[in-house]
C-alpha cells in the first residue's frame, strides 16, 4: 500500500472513532502523509460573551487537524505539547480551516505547524504541536483496522 493510501485508510479508522470532532461539526477535508486539513463553521453555540468564537474551539480545530496529521505514518501518536497564538477573532458564521503540516520527525517525536484561516484567507491562529509516538499501529498487516480492544474478562483471548 502506498503512503497516500495508508494515510487515507488510517484517517478513515480515526474518523469513525472521533466523536469529539464530529460533535463540534468538524470535517476532514484532506489527508496526506504528515498533513491534514479540517474545517468547521462557527455556530451560535460557539461564541463567547464577546460574540466571537471561543478560543478553545479554535484550538480544538487546530488540535484535531494536528492529530490526524501526526497519525498518518501508521504509528499511534499523541500530543506531547501544543501552543497557539490567536491573531484575529473568528466571527459567527465564519468557515474556519485548519491546515496541519509536518515540520520535522525523528525517533518517537515530531513537530507540526497548523494554520487556522477563515473563508477570506485571514489568519485566525497559528498552532504548533509536538507529537510523541506510543505503542501500536492503526492498520495491522496492511488490511485490518488497528483498533485493538482489550479482551473481555469472559473471553478466551
Amino acid at each position: 500500500m502506498n503512503k497516500q493510501a495508508l494515510a487515507e485508510r488510517i484517517a478513515g479508522v480515526i474518523e469513525r472513532e472521533d466523536r469529539a470532532s464530529r460533535f463540534l461539526g468538524m470535517r476532514l477535508d484532506e489527508v496526506k502523509p504528515g498533513a491534514a486539513r479540517m474545517s468547521m463553521r462557527v455556530t451560535a453555540d460557539m461564541v463567547n460573551g464577546q460574540r466571537v468564537c471561543h478560543g478553545g474551539l479554535i484550538f480544538s480545530l487546530a488540535d484535531s487537524s494536528f492529530g490526524y496529521a501526526c497519525n498518518t505514518h501508521n504509528q499511534r501518536a499523541l500530543a506531547a505539547s501544543c501552543t497557539i497564538d490567536f491573531l484575529a477573532p473568528a466571527q459567527l458564521g465564519d468557515e474556519l480551516t485548519a491546515q496541519a503540516t509536518e515540520v520535522a520527525r525523528a525517533g518517537r517525536g515530531a513537530i507540526y505547524d497548523v494554520s487556522v484561516i477563515n473563508q477570506r484567507g485571514e489568519v485566525i491562529a497559528v498552532f504548533r504541536g509536538r507529537a510523541a509516538t506510543v505503542k501500536g499501529s492503526w492498520i495491522n498487516s496492511g488490511t485490518e483496522p488497528g483498533l485493538v480492544r482489550a479482551p473481555s474478562p469472559n473471553s478466551d483471548a
